[in-house]
């Protein structure tokens, strides 16, 4: 098929940057507009970029003429990583012109009209796109360590039912975004607070693992209790996590109901998706932001140390890669699953 002009919001940000990393050679779409702030429009990103990836930027990227936010835009779909400040508006504004905005944001994701999406779990929502009251529409998927507890949580609550959640996170400084938390801050040094971060977690996981009806999300009914640290780890978020069943499975039935899980993406073999989307590690040392986040291309969801817990029921470590298949790499499955399920109009 002929690729899908696509543009990045926020294209100098390492969110932005993510995304054109990512969408290199793509087969469905094609970068063909480059968006970032007033300051930065009218210039090559080579000049306004602060590039902070493990590659050069990539030709012709380089030399492509960034635009405005106020400019006029070609590409159907946009896939915006722009500062929250200023998301909520300009992601508004693109959608009443008829784009689609696939959203790393947070703005938009609690809007009662707006799908927030994980391709696995609930690819059902995004027909809420159809009754929304823009000429385009706004797709969004959630935080980065919501992402991942609502990963593991998903094929459990389809096997035994979900009660209670308990979970801590240990996440990465490339969470806070460039130039991130000061190095007299993190370094040697556990900081016990993200603004916001528990209150996404809790409601967010509770909308994707809830159920659409009549264009509605109902949310799932369990309650979550978190608690968020930001630890000296480049990247991948780490989350401890103790969940109470409605029906008190076997460790044994635990691990089969992850390893075992798949939906969509895997069924239709989009271009991003993970093949196996969870990873069940049996070392007991496993696992590790330094040695597993890259599995399944940064894609997958590691668990570990799935074991008994005295509280609850079961507990268990999960871990992900927070910029790829947390932000960016979540964002393209997103656009993936929209236009396999025929939602993009022509």
């Amino acid at each position: 098929m002929d690729k899908i002009p696509v543009g990045v919001l926020g294209a100098t940000g390492t969110v932005g940057q993510k995304f054109i990393i990512l969408l290199q050679g793509h087969p469905y779409f094609e970068i063909r507009e480059l968006v970032a702030s007033e300051r930065s429009a009218g210039r090559a990103y080579s000049e306004v970029v602060k590039w902070k990836q493990d590659v050069p930027v990539p030709q012709p990227f380089a030399s492509m003429q960034v635009k405005g936010l106020d400019d006029s835009l070609d590409a159907q779909i946009l896939f915006s990583g722009l500062d929250s400040s200023v998301a909520g508006a300009a992601e508004t504004a693109y959608a009443e012109k008829g784009h689609f905005v696939i959203s790393n944001s947070k703005n938009h994701r609690m809007d009662p009209d707006v799908p927030l999406v994980i391709p696995e779990i609930n690819p059902d929502h995004l027909a809420m796109v159809g009754t929304q009251r823009y000429k385009g529409g706004i797709i969004t998927n959630s935080n980065c360590s919501t992402m991942f507890l609502a990963m593991a949580l998903a094929p459990l609550h389809r096997a035994f039912g979900v009660a209670s959640v308990h979970v801590t996170t240990m996440q990465a400084i490339s969470g806070a975004g460039y130039p991130g938390v000061a190095s007299m801050d993190i370094l040697g040094n556990v900081i016990p607070y993200i603004a916001d971060e528990e209150e996404k977690m809790e409601r967010e996981t509770q909308k994707i693992i809830g159920t659409l009806k009549d264009g509605v999300v109902e949310p799932a009914p369990f309650a979550i209790s978190a608690q968020c640290n930001r630890v000296a780890v480049f990247d991948g978020h780490t989350e401890t996590l103790s969940v109470k069943f409605e029906r008190k499975p076997e460790i044994a039935e635990v691990a089969r109901a992850l390893r075992s899980f798949s939906g969509l993406p895997q069924e239709r073999r989009l271009p991003s998706a993970p093949e196996h989307p969870i990873l069940v590690m049996d070392q007991p040392d496993h696992p590790q932001p330094a040695r597993d986040i890259w599995l399944e291309r940064g894609m997958a969801t590691c668990v570990g140390r799935i074991r008994p817990c005295p509280v609850f029921d079961v507990k268990m470590v999960i871990l992900g890669h927070n910029t790829v298949r947390g932000a960016a790499g979540a964002a393209i499955l997103n656009a993936e699953t929209f236009v396999k399920l025929g939602y993009l109009k022509s």
